[in-house]
């Protein structure tokens, strides 16, 4: 039995085939309708989502299975001070596999060990979101055909930011990739990235302020909120929230292939009149989510489905 804590979980082969499993649910959604009937995803949701959660539950469906959980602390038992601990253990009599998001940095990882079936990290705290991860890698790779050879630049909360923690993680691993880190001082990428991730690994990375200075020479421009939920108080949340916005005039210094991603939910760090901009990539990352959720469940479960014309199965 496996459990996704991180992106680092699976190696880089690991990682290209369920990408390539991912693909072909994209192309073949069908052909995985059913695939698993009679199973259940626990849905367990200590903090409020929407994409995450509901692409999980989309993922599950897809495949013919079912759903259940709760999508807030307050309505579940932790209201009432159920420790992680017996949640999972109970959660592990109802369903075949679970879905966690929680606020505290490695309450999954405390599930994990305690559960009888496999759990995915949904988000925990400002520390990891290796689902998101996933989802980024796979929109990077059908949008742009490649993994590697390119310049990423993370923009906004590098500091409590965890797509940007997780995706960092799993982007080194792949050759010639080259990081612009922009951010103001107060919300720089934490030190132990800095020195342990990068430096360490030799990753070539510099550190800007304006989003102007970086906008030519990036491949990709990956957005992020600044987190009102991760500040400890109103008033250097109000200071940091405008920042950095992303409108058409700052778009026209970018390269015509550059393409652009976020999280999401977004408040007004990309304009909307960039929606329309072809290298806009945001919605369709949420889409990819669904089907690299979709792969990652057969996987963790250890489903394979068979191609209908010739019998041969996708591996899973």
């Amino acid at each position: 039995m496996r459990h996704l804590m991180s992106p680092l979980d699976f190696s880089v082969a690991e990682l290209d085939g369920l990408l390539e499993l991912a693909s072909d649910i994209e192309k073949h959604p069908q052909k995985y309708a059913h695939a698993c009937g009679g199973k259940k995803l626990a849905t367990c949701f200590y903090e409020p989502s929407t994409r995450t959660r509901l692409s999980f539950e989309s993922a599950m469906l897809s495949l013919g299975g079912s759903v259940l959980g709760f999508s807030s602390a307050d309505s579940s038992s932790a209201s009432k001070g159920e420790s992680v601990s017996d949640t999972i253990r109970v959660i592990s009599c109802y369903a075949d596999i679970c879905a966690m998001r929680h606020p505290k940095e490695g309450a999954p990882l405390v599930a994990s060990q305690k559960s009888t079936i496999p759990v995915i990290n949904a988000g925990d705290g400002g520390h990891q979101h290796p689902t998101q991860t996933l989802t980024d890698l796979m929109t990077i790779r059908s949008l742009k055909g490649q993994l590697g050879d390119l310049t990423i630049g993370l923009c906004g909360d590098l500091k409590f930011g965890r797509t940007v923690h997780s995706l960092i993680h799993a982007l080194i691993r792949y050759p010639n990739i080259r990081f612009v880190l922009i951010s103001p001082e107060e919300l720089r990428v934490p030190s132990y990235i800095r020195e342990e991730v990068l430096q360490n690994n030799n990753i070539p990375f510099q550190e800007v302020e304006r989003l102007e200075d970086a906008m030519s020479q990036l491949d990709i421009l990956y957005m992020t909120r600044v987190q009102r939920e991760r500040f400890f108080n109103e008033e250097d949340y109000v200071r940091m929230k405008d920042f950095y916005i992303l409108d058409k005039q700052k778009m026209s210094l970018a390269k015509e292939d550059m393409l652009v991603l976020h999280p999401l939910p977004r408040v007004n760090e990309i304009s909307v009149e960039v929606d329309d901009d072809p290298r806009a990539a945001y919605f369709r990352q949420a889409r990819y989510g669904v089907y690299v959720r979709m792969a990652l469940i057969l996987t963790l479960l250890e489903i394979t489905v068979s191609d209908a014309p010739d019998g041969k199965e996708q591996s899973c």
